[in-house]
Order: structure tokens, then sequence, then C-alpha cells
């Protein structure tokens, strides 16, 4: 009886197809090729980017848009290393991506030295794990690098692709389903449950593990059952509609937001904390309440952090545990002063566009926010830019303004757009500072070649205005900051797009009303001039 023959590079590719991944993201070398052809044939598109930090970010898009585990290819050596900025944030931001990268065996590793370096020991402390496919465990290795970035908190898994195994010709092998394992109910919330019966101020801070659980109806009936106020990290941003009456607004990197909702955080006799993570906090959270202060912890996995204190943490799936908790309410009317309300409307207050000034990035988030269509998906980059952004942007539902906000990198917003807009066609926006562009201007090219619809608006002040700010708040001298100016209208146009430079609100209207209305991408570069942040943030 005659037995198919298949390369080991299609059993790895017909077990990410079966679970859900339809794109592939990298810049391929000669170690992968056999790779790239097997995930062609199964119908996962191979994408090309400029790099491989974009690559990965358009593979933490995919997830976003679609739910399916990112998938990032590189070649060896070179190749893997100009991930590791991408591969450390999906760690911190806990996004769920497979990076395969390709290798040479062991044996020729030894006297053959051309690029090679250690794979699994340069990974290991910014992945949840390093495997490697050898011959018989292709599908086998490959399932279980789908199941450690899915389970839990979610994150990325390395696979090592040997090239003989990849390229070797085996046995059809019938595909047998490996299921994931069922999530398991917390444990005893009898006890939590005590705590908000008695409660009469609760509120709940909501946060980055929520998001990974898609726990936006399990976070919304909670708050409703409980009457209780909302706080989100900038990431989470849209778990609960910001139009919610419940929803006080975003927290993160902003002292001046932060002044604002810590009295709230005082009187609050309970607090539940919805999957936040502290890793997106600036450092004035360690220890933002008293040790005494009642505290239900419901988060993917307990980390040591030692930012904050609870008084019972219930490990596991987030959405689950809300369920559960949402079992009790309160055994009498909560926050009867209105203080939330109040809390609320300082908070929307503080970052509205000034009405002493005609111009500023204010007024781009604001007129941005008004002219792109409610569903729009945006991104920031890191920078300044982003902690107003983040402050400002009303989302309505999750994931609905994505960036990188564990790891805070630069370089990310573009490709996160770029990937946003490949699998869903639609209009994304990008916001990003000029030192962030200049980072990553080759991908413009990939948005031609690709032809995504990306509306990218540069905020340009010619400085890494973050870092000036803290500079003079320190007192020290303005150095390392400055840099020359950049025609990005002009470079936009040399790369395929529409490419538009504005001064003014009225100059940012009719260009985001053009760029939304076009198909291609667009740069509209805001000039914004220097100190632009001053007493913004």
């Amino acid at each position: 009886m005659y037995t198919p023959q298949v390369s080991g590079a299609d059993l790895v590719a017909a077990r990410l197809h079966a679970a859900g991944i339809r794109h592939a993201f990298g810049m391929p070398g000669g170690e992968v090729l056999a790779l790239v052809a097997a995930l062609e044939r199964v119908g996962i598109r191979f994408v090309l980017t400029r790099h491989e930090t974009a690559a990965g970010f358009m593979a933490e898009a995919v997830w976003h848009a679609t739910g399916a585990p990112g998938l990032l290819v590189t070649t060896l050596g070179p190749g893997l290393t100009n991930a590791v900025n991408v591969i450390a944030n999906a760690h911190q931001d806990r996004v769920p991506m497979l990076v395969i990268s390709g290798c040479v065996d062991v044996a020729l590793a030894e006297s053959y030295t051309h690029q090679i370096i250690d794979h699994a020991a340069l990974l290991r402390p910014i992945t949840k794990a390093s495997l490697r496919a050898e011959a018989g465990t292709e599908d086998l290795v490959t399932d279980k690098a789908l199941a450690i970035a899915l389970r839990g908190r979610p994150g990325p898994v390395h696979i090592d692709l040997p090239i003989s195994v990849a390229e070797a010709l085996v046995p059809a092998r019938p595909m047998t389903i490996r299921a994931m394992p069922a999530d398991s109910m917390p444990a005893d919330t009898g006890p939590a449950r005590a705590l908000i019966a008695a409660a009469r101020r609760p509120l709940i801070i909501a946060g980055l593990d929520l998001v990974g659980d898609d726990g936006a109806t399990a976070l919304k009936a909670l708050a409703e059952r409980l009457g209780a106020p909302v706080l989100t990290t900038y990431k989470a941003k849209g778990l609960l509609p910001e139009s919610h009456p419940l929803c006080i607004g975003a927290v993160g990197l902003s002292p001046k937001a932060d002044a604002i909702v810590k009295p709230l955080i005082a009187a609050a006799d309970l607090i539940i904390l919805a999957g936040y993570d502290p890793i997106e906090m600036r450092q004035g959270w360690r220890q933002p309440w008293p040790a005494d202060k009642a505290v239900i912890e419901c988060v993917a996995e307990a980390m040591p952090h030692g930012m904050h204190s609870a008084t019972i943490c219930h490990e596991g799936p987030v959405v689950l545990a809300l369920e559960s908790l949402g079992e009790a309410r309160p055994a009498g009317a909560v926050w009867p002063d209105g203080q939330p309300a109040q809390v609320r409307a300082e908070l929307a207050q503080a970052f509205a566009v000034p009405a002493d000034k005609a111009w500023g990035p204010h007024h781009v988030f604001a007129i941005m926010r008004e002219l792109a269509p409610p569903a729009t998906v945006a991104s920031a980059d890191s920078g300044a830019h982003r902690i107003l952004l983040s402050q400002m942007w009303r989302c309505e539902a999750p994931r609905l303004l994505l960036q990188s906000s564990g790891f805070c990198t630069m370089g990310g917003a573009l490709p996160l757009a770029a990937g946003h807009a490949l699998v869903t066609g639609r209009h994304t926006l990008c916001f990003v500072g000029d030192a962030g562009l200049e980072m990553v201007l080759g991908e413009l090219a990939s948005l031609r070649d690709l032809a995504l619809p990306v509306v990218v608006v540069v905020l340009v002040d010619q400085a890494l205005a973050l870092i000036e700010l803290k500079q003079r708040a320190m007192q020290l001298p303005r150095q390392g900051v400055d840099f020359g100016g950049t025609d990005f209208a002009a470079v936009a146009t040399a790369l395929g797009g529409h490419g538009v430079s504005v001064h003014s609100a009225e100059g940012l209207r009719q260009a985001a009303t053009a760029a939304f209305a076009r198909p291609g991408f667009t740069v509209i570069a805001a000039q914004i001039g220097d100190r632009a942040y001053d007493g913004a943030f």
C-alpha cells in the first residue's frame, strides 16, 4: 500500500493551520525556505516585511483581530536576533506567538560556525519555552508550542526547526486533534464573595490579563451587579465601554491622572483586581493602597512582583473568577456620595482640548477621534504622545487601541496598524512620533506592497519629547534628544503612498477626511513644535 510522502515542514504547517493560523510574517533565509513553501501549500500566507521586529508586531495585530496565535518566521542567527525586541514585547505584553527559526543540525553546528548562536539560550529569558523539532516530533512539538503559548498567561514560544528536519520526506501521518485542557474553575470564592457583601465602596481595576481572556462581558456584568466603578490600564481600554457611566477612565503613566484617581482608590473599601498586572504602570503605583485594604486579586498567574498587596488571590482563568464573584452583591447601596461620577468628570476635563491653544497634540487626537469611524482600530507608539493619547482616546470595545504597554518599545505602532489592516481590509490609524517613525520607515514600503489602507499620523517635534521632559524635571541639560527634521510627506510619496504636512486644526481636518476616503496609505505629518506636551499629562 502506497503511503504519501510529505516534508517535516508540511507536518508543522498542517498543525499551525489546524490552530487557525492563516498568516505568517518575516524575512526568509535559505534555512526556512522549505517551511515558507509548506505554509503556502496549506493556506498560510507568508507576508514579507522589511524587518523581523515589524513582522512580530504584525503577527500580534493578527491575534488581536482574529484570536489566532501570531506566527513569526526567521532565519538563523541575525534573523532571530533582529526579532529579540518583539519577542520580549510579546512576553511582557502577554501575546501568544509562535517564533519558528531555521537552524542547522547539531552535528554540523559543532564545526560550521557561520551565523551560529545558541538560539535557546538567547531566548530563554523572554519566552515561555524554547523547543527543537527533530525527526518524528514535528507535529508533536508544534502542538506543544501552541498549548504553551495559549495556556495560563499567554506568551511567545520558540521552535528551532533544523534544515534537514524541515526538508526531509517522511510518510504522511493522520491528523490527530489534541484537545486543549479545559479551563478549571477557581478555588472557593466564598471568602471573596463575603468581602463583596460587606463592601459599600467597591472599585474594580481591570488590566492586561483580562484582554487575553476576552473578558469584556464578564467585567461589565460584575461592575453592573456590584455598582462598582472601573479603572482600566491602557491596554485594557474598552473592556468596559468608556461611555459607560461606571467607566472612570484609564490609568498608567500619567501623574496627572494618578492625582485624580488615587483619592478614589483611597476611599474604596474593596478593590477587585480583574486581570490587573502592574507591569503597565509607572513607579508611582508601587504599593498604591495600604496592606490592610480589602483586595481581591483575579490573575492568570500569580507573580511575586512586590508592587501591591492582596487579601485574596484567585489564580487561573480570570473570566471564570469574575463570573463566580458576580454571584455576590453588596448588601446595601454603594458610593452614596457620588464620588466616582465626580472623578470621572474631573478626569475627562483634565485631558480636554485646552481652550487657550489653537493647535497641539490635544487637537490632533480630538480631531482624529472625531473623524475616524467609531470602530476604527488605532495604534500608538511609545513616547509622550502615547501617554496623552491613552488618556484622551475613547474606546467602546477592547482591542481598539493597540500599543506596547508592558515593554513600551518604540517602533511598534506602524506594523501593528499594518497587521490589523491586512486581515480586516479596513482603514486603521497609526499614531507615532517622528523618532519612532524613522525607526521603521522601511515598513511604509510594506504598506505599499500590500496595498494597506493605513492612516499614519506622525507628531513632529524633532525631539525625544518624553526624555526631554524628564531631563528638565531632573534639572539636567538638554542633551541627546534633538534631531533634524524629515520631510515625511515627501518620504511617503517616494515610497508609494500619499503624504501631507499640516500645521493647524483645519489642515488636519482636511487631510484626515481625504485619508479615510482614499485607498492605500497616507502619512499626515502634524507639525506640533517643541515642548508641545508641557503640562499635558
